[in-house]
């Protein structure tokens, strides 16, 4: 049976990625560099970050599509981690989502330039959004929240702390900043785009902050799980790479078990913080459920 979320996903998944071509398709760059950012850009992949976004925004009875910009936005510097990530340099992969990640395909350099391209691509996204849809002191806060979510205060300083523990046995207090890091941030700025698009109260937008924590951490402990005992065709990469890379994970350091009982306790603090906003936040409660039960 399909759920609001279901055709929700549908609707803004085909809206978000035709975006996304058109707005690389339109750059006067060198057609090699547009394949390779295009490429990676439509591998698959859940759109987790922008339906964040687009669901905020729909909790505050905001149409979703003023937020499209935003959302192409935060996928490019997802995208842009995502083939960083696979260079030899990193963590050496050849597959991601199941296809040829990007440097197998096009190359380490023109990889690493494409990743260069989406990111700084990503602020000018912000700046042209609309004015009908944020005014120019929106657009500054989403700018300044986005470049320290993706920056050295979140996704790079969690890289770079995760590269720092491989081989090394963390606390669960070690895993925790890499993660809230590494890719919590991001997550985090999702849900807080939405709010500031919304022009939500402060304690509206700490609310949010708290679901978007919790929600960021046990998306990453169901990461940790599917790592350890997905399907390797619909996760689309290859299961126990992270064993293969010396890193510690949740169940590696709490047991498979326990990293179940905390992915299930941070699914439930994500819905309390939800709760006390008072706002209409079925499609994000929908979104919880299916971060503590998807796939891949």
């Amino acid at each position: 049976m399909e759920t609001r979320l279901d055709s929700f996903a549908d609707e803004y998944k085909k809206l978000l990625e035709m975006e996304l071509r058109l707005l690389v398709e339109q750059l006067d760059a060198p057609p090699i560099l547009k394949e390779s950012m295009i490429y990676s850009l439509e591998a698959g992949g859940k759109r987790m970050r922008p339906l964040l976004l687009f669901a905020t925004l729909d909790a505050f009875g905001i149409d979703p599509k003023n937020g499209l910009r935003a959302a192409a936005a935060i996928e490019m510097i997802h995208t842009y981690s995502l083939i960083h990530d696979d260079l030899p340099s990193m963590d050496n992969d050849d597959l991601r989502r199941g296809k040829p990640t990007n440097h197998i395909v096009y190359g380490d350099a023109v990889a690493t330039l494409a990743g260069d391209a989406l990111l700084t691509y990503s602020f000018e996204v912000i700046a042209s959004t609309p004015s009908e849809f944020a005014s120019p002191e929106t657009k500054l806060k989403l700018i300044a929240e986005m470049a320290k979510a993706a920056g050295t205060e979140g996704m790079v300083g969690g890289q770079v702390a995760d590269m720092e523990g491989e081989g090394k046995e963390l606390s669960i207090e070690e895993l925790e900043y890499i993660h809230i890091h590494k890719t919590g941030k991001l997550l985090g700025f999702s849900v807080q785009a939405g709010a500031i698009l919304a022009e939500a109260s402060q304690t509206l937008l700490d609310q949010l902050r708290g679901y978007a924590h919790h929600l960021g951490l046990a998306f990453q402990i169901q990461d940790d799980i599917l790592d350890l005992v997905g399907n390797q065709q619909l996760i689309g990469k290859p299961v126990g790479s992270d064993t293969v890379n010396h890193k510690s994970t949740y169940p590696k350091v709490l047991t498979l078990e326990g990293a179940r009982d905390a992915l299930r306790n941070h699914i439930l603090s994500a819905k309390e913080y939800l709760q006390l906003t008072g706002l209409n936040t079925g499609l994000l409660m929908e979104l919880s459920d299916l971060v503590a039960s998807r796939d891949r």
